[in-house]
């Protein structure tokens, strides 16, 4: 696999900013037909908000999503990749933090998105698989 990430990233992402509330993200999501937005401050990536954040961070908590802000909510624990980095190591940083989506830096400036499918696409059916099942195992927090 010699395609790098900016090969098979989705560029200029939709972001949002973390004064926005959370049903501005959440139909931003809706409308995009996607599960996770960066939070930007400019054009610098400060965070990620997600479906799961709204659903444990505000509708389990009983928050009112039209005052709860994203900066109340969002993730802040950052997992990137740069643009130049070879598929297989976006691959790796997936499975390892068993996310789906990878946020794309540059300089500190969000460019782009690489995702799971966007890999795939490129794959065989194989590696594919095997990303899937990597990302898929429950984490230890998540084990009963």
């Amino acid at each position: 696999m010699a395609k790098s990430v900016r090969d098979a990233m989705t560029g200029d992402p939709r972001s949002i900013g973390a004064t926005a509330s959370v049903v501005e993200a959440a139909r931003l999501m809706r409308e995009q037909h996607i599960g996770s937005l960066p939070i930007t401050e400019g054009e610098k990536l400060v965070g990620m908000i997600t479906d799961r954040d709204i659903t444990t961070r505000v509708v389990a908590e009983a928050a009112d999503p039209k005052v709860t802000s994203v900066g109340d909510v969002y993730s802040r624990d950052l997992i990137s990749v740069e643009p130049d980095k070879n598929l297989q190591e976006a691959l790796e940083l997936m499975a390892r933090h068993q996310v789906r989506r990878l946020p794309v830096v540059e300089n500190d400036r969000l460019v782009g998105i690489v995702a799971q499918a966007d890999i795939a696409l490129g794959e065989n059916e194989k590696k594919t698989g095997e990303l899937v099942e990597a990302i898929s195992e429950p984490s230890d927090g998540e084990r009963r």
